[in-house]
């Protein structure tokens, strides 16, 4: 479980078929193999440690809900290793199960804040309403608004400064996991009102 509270912004070492390598000399601190630590919001497991580098493998199922397929050597990524009993839950419950992508639509400056809208999939916008929770490449993010394909989130400075999303441009992909209390209530409700 994660929170989606960014801890560090790591570096892409090597992106092969099945396998990342990603330089992450926080996060790689007190690191152990078989731990979890989610890049750009999906659950990845230490395979080898290097130095500060850590190698994790990613399933064909993976690629498939998620962006980690189009990584490139030197490109940022987020990361969060995952919560200990002991952590305070800052951002939300997080699980690192990428349920799909969406596109990065525009970045509108708004005072200090940018305002970033992602347009997405029906199947996906629906599990968002306005002042919940949204992970957005693994960090935990307040949705501002939504429309009939998109919704919008505010970054404040720190968020600009410890995030990656400005790295992306307008139609670059981004993870998506939605909330999964949302999903919870939804399986509970349809089958008494079918």
């Amino acid at each position: 479980m994660f929170t989606g509270i960014v801890e560090e912004v790591g570096e892409v070492v090597d992106s092969a078929d099945g396998a990342l390598r990603i330089r992450a000399p926080k996060v790689t601190s007190d690191a152990q193999l078989g731990d979890s630590i989610a890049i750009n919001g999906v659950d990845l497991t230490v395979a080898r440690l290097e130095g500060d580098v850590f190698f994790a493998n990613v399933m064909p199922e993976t690629y498939r809900r998620s962006n980690l397929g189009e990584l490139k050597v030197g490109e940022r990524v987020n990361l969060e290793r995952s919560v200990r009993p002991s952590d305070r839950l800052s951002g939300h419950i997080v699980r690192g199960v990428v349920e799909g992508i969406a596109k990065v639509h525009s970045f509108t400056p708004e005072a200090d804040a940018i305002i970033v809208r992602i347009a997405t999939p029906a199947e996906l916008l629906r599990y968002m309403v306005v002042k919940g929770p949204v992970a957005i490449d693994g960090a935990s993010l307040t949705i501002i608004d939504k429309t009939e394909d998109t919704f919008a989130v505010s970054l404040v400075q720190y968020s600009q400064e410890h995030l990656n999303i400005l790295d992306k441009k307008p139609g670059a992909s981004v993870n998506i996991e939605t909330d999964i209390i949302a999903r919870y209530v939804e399986s509970f409700v349809i089958p008494r009102t079918s």
